[in-house]
């Protein structure tokens, strides 16, 4: 049994992921080729914002949106420690300090309710994480932000696809950021990722930023990196995106099928009022998570756990001086969770037997 079956996928897409990268191939544009900029254009179109700008992955995309920002030293930027290091990483590698907030517990979501505390003179962004599959509500989040003159960054990673009130993740905050590693709802072959603007000019700056500074060879006003999607990826993108909305209705139909079957025996995936969840991950919580994984996994099924750890629990954030129990949401989760097979080509059987698995005393 597979966690994420991507040979599956591939098998039932693979004309039209085959032609996609022989065209590729035959023309020989591996870097910005046409495809690049076809697939931005359709992303932009599919999330309903002015401009995308691929990347080379979610973690590059997050730090070009805060070099865009002009975020540096002596910066604050707000987010969770309940979340993949990248998004901490980011803060940290344009020599900004990643504060934290905690989680709301039936989401794993930032708890908005705490935001306000942590806003200083320092804030220079708030970057929540869209977790699991689905947004926190943005409305009160932008609110705030907007009452400080604070941009706010979606970390759209796990949520692509995802809908609040009828607005696509990734185009409900002022910058959207999202990726394309292999696992995530709409997946590669290899790294990459994208950002999502409406503002003209903090897209240009992020463009330019991607391409070492500038847009014009040879002319670099801004101090870049080199965070280039390949066309090959973007080429498999474009092949899986007529499929998409297919699969997130899958996705959507095999998490509720769990919700209704384990329910009541451990904690399942709440979906926040006027959202919709793409179930990047299928999670439950279960006091005892270790023992249970042991059981699935003598039965051939895998899990994972996202995450063991929180941010703050990490050496490299140490210097941080966050103390165990800073967080105490944020760490219970990290004890308790429990991610099942999710993928939309995950059959009735396979789902009863994992989910018998669950429910085995």
């Amino acid at each position: 049994m597979q966690f994420i079956d991507l040979k599956e996928q591939y098998q039932r897409y693979k004309t039209e992921i085959d032609g996609r990268m022989q065209a590729v191939l035959a023309h020989g544009q591996y870097v910005m080729g046409p495809e690049v900029a076809e697939l931005e254009e359709a992303l932009a179109k599919y999330v309903g914002v002015k401009h995308c700008i691929t990347g080379s992955s979610g973690t590059h995309t997050l730090e070009i949106a805060l070099r865009a920002l002009g975020i540096g030293p002596g910066d604050e930027v707000i987010t969770v420690p309940f979340t993949w290091i990248s998004t901490a990483e980011a803060i940290a590698l344009v020599g900004a300090r990643p504060v934290f907030v905690d989680i709301d517990p039936e989401t794993f979501n930032i708890n908005i309710d705490l935001l306000p505390a942590a806003i200083t003179p320092r804030t220079k962004a708030i970057l929540p994480v869209s977790l699991f599959g689905q947004m926190p509500d943005y409305d009160p989040i932008n609110a705030l932000a907007a009452q400080h003159g604070l941009p706010v960054i979606e970390d759209a990673a796990q949520s692509f696809g995802a809908q609040q009130r009828g607005r696509k993740s990734g185009g409900v905050t002022f910058i959207g950021s999202t990726s394309f590693f292999p696992a995530k709802p709409l997946g590669c072959y290899g790294d990459g990722g994208a950002l999502f603007a409406n503002d003209d000019e903090i897209a240009g700056k992020m463009r330019a930023i991607r391409t070492h500074g500038g847009v014009q060879r040879h002319h670099h006003p801004l101090l870049g990196t080199n965070g280039r999607f390949d066309t090959i990826q973007a080429a498999v993108l474009l092949a899986k995106l007529p499929h998409f909305d297919w699969e997130i209705k899958e996705r959507g139909r095999i998490g509720a099928r769990y919700s209704a079957a384990l329910k009541g025996n451990c904690a399942v995936p709440a979906v926040a009022p006027g959202n919709t969840h793409v179930y990047a991950q299928y999670t439950i919580r279960i006091p005892e998570r270790d023992k249970v994984a042991a059981r699935l996994k003598a039965r051939g099924i895998p899990t994972a756990v996202y995450y063991p750890k929180c941010l703050h629990e990490q050496p490299v954030f140490s210097k941080l001086g966050y103390n165990l129990g800073d967080f105490p949401v944020s760490e219970k989760a990290s004890r308790e969770v429990l991610s099942l097979p999710m993928h939309p080509f995950l059959t009735e059987a396979d789902q009863d037997r994992i989910i018998d698995a669950v429910l085995a005393s």
